[in-house]
C-alpha cells in the first residue's frame, strides 16, 4: 500500500465518521485526531488498522469504532446492499447450530441454555430458538450462559427475551439513531412459535469479561426489567450498534451509528459494562447459579424439590 492509499483510506474515514457517527461533538473530535495523525500512519494493511483504531477509539472508548484488518479480499459493495454480508451470517449461523451450543436439563430440573458465538439474526436462528426453548420450557429453573456471546443483533435479542417472559409485551433497550434523531423502541413479541419459559420461574445469566454487545444488550435487559440475576463477571462495554463500510479490500470501518437507551435505566453499558448481580469469576459462575437454582427450588414445595436437594446433597456436579 502506497501513501496516497492511506491518505485516500483515512479521509473517507474521516468523512464516515463526521457524518456517521452517533455522537457528532465526538466525531468532530476523533476526525481531527485522525487529521493529525494522517501523514505518520504506517502503510501496512493489518498495522495501520491496529494504528487507526486506537486513534478512533481514544476520544470516548467506544469499541465498536474500528478499522478491521481481513486476511482474505472483501468484496466490493454496493452501499445499503447487505446480501453477501447476510449469506455470510447465514453461513456462521448454520455451522454453529444458530450459537445454541448447549441445550439441556441438568440434575434438578434446572435447564442449561449457552449462547456463543453469538446472537445471530432473529430470520435466521428463530426456529432454533423455538427448538431450544421448546425443549427447556418445563424445567423449573433456567440458567442462560452468555460468558462466550461476542455480540448479537437487536432483533435476537428481542426474540431471545420474549421467550423469557409472558405475552403481555414489555419495553427493552431501544435505539436513539442519528439518521433520524429519534428512539426506536423495542417491545417482546406477544406471540413466539414453540414454547416460551416465561417469566415467573428463577432464571440466571452468566457473564464473562467477553461477553460483549448484543450479549451485554441481554443481560442487561434481564437486570433492568427485573426477571432474572446476573452472576459472573464485568462485561466488556460495547452498547452502540454499528454499520461496516469497506475501504480497501482488506480494511473495513466499523462506525456506531446509534446508542442503546433503556426505557428504566435511561441509559446503557457502554463502556463501563454490565454489572452482575453475583459478582464471581467466570470460570465459576455456572456452579453458583446452579447452586442457587437448586437452593432455591430445593426451598419450595414444589415438584421438584427432592430432585434438587438430592442434586444439592451430591455437591450440584455438572
Amino acid at each position: 500500500m502506497q501513501t496516497p492509499e492511506v491518505t485516500e483510506i483515512v479521509d473517507r474515514l474521516r468523512t464516515l465518521v463526521q457524518e456517521r457517527y452517533v455522537f457528532p461533538d465526538a466525531a468532530a473530535d476523533i476526525a481531527a485526531r485522525l487529521a493529525a495523525h494522517r501523514d505518520g500512519y504506517p502503510a501496512d494493511p493489518a498495522a495501520l488498522a491496529a494504528a487507526v483504531t486506537a486513534d478512533l477509539q481514544s476520544v470516548n472508548g467506544d469499541k465498536h469504532l474500528r478499522l478491521l484488518h481481513h486476511t482474505e479480499p472483501q468484496p466490493e459493495q454496493v452501499p445499503g446492499d447487505d446480501a453477501a454480508e447476510y449469506a455470510a451470517m447465514a453461513q456462521w449461523a448454520e455451522r454453529t447450530c444458530g450459537g445454541v451450543a448447549t441445550a439441556r436439563r441438568l440434575p434438578g430440573d434446572v435447564g442449561l441454555l449457552e449462547i456463543t458465538p453469538v446472537l445471530f439474526p432473529a430470520v435466521l436462528v428463530g426456529d432454533v430458538y423455538a427448538a431450544a426453548f421448546t425443549l427447556l420450557a418445563p424445567v423449573r429453573a433456567l440458567i442462560v450462559d452468555l460468558r462466550g456471546c461476542l455480540g448479537g443483533e437487536p432483533s435476537a435479542v428481542n426474540l431471545f427475551f420474549s421467550y423469557l417472559w409472558d405475552h403481555e409485551p414489555v419495553q427493552l433497550t431501544g435505539m436513539y439513531e442519528r439518521a433520524t434523531g429519534e428512539v426506536r423502541q423495542s417491545w417482546t413479541s406477544a406471540h413466539v412459535p414453540g414454547r416460551r419459559y416465561g417469566r415467573e420461574r428463577p432464571l440466571y445469566v452468566l457473564t464473562s469479561g467477553k461477553t460483549f454487545s448484543g450479549g451485554e444488550a441481554l443481560a442487561y435487559d434481564v437486570q433492568q426489567t427485573g426477571r432474572g440475576t446476573v452472576v459472573g463477571e464485568q462485561t466488556r462495554g460495547g452498547a452502540h450498534p454499528r454499520e461496516g463500510f469497506r475501504l480497501h479490500p482488506h480494511l473495513e470501518a466499523t462506525i456506531s451509528v446509534a446508542r442503546a437507551v433503556n426505557p428504566v435505566s435511561g441509559t446503557n453499558w457502554e463502556t463501563v459494562g454490565v454489572t452482575p448481580d453475583v459478582p464471581v469469576a467466570a470460570a465459576d459462575a455456572l456452579s453458583t447459579a446452579y447452586r442457587a437454582a437448586l437452593e432455591q427450588l430445593a426451598a419450595q414445595d414444589g415438584p421438584s424439590a427432592a430432585e434438587a436437594r438430592t442434586a444439592l446433597d451430591a455437591g450440584a456436579p455438572l
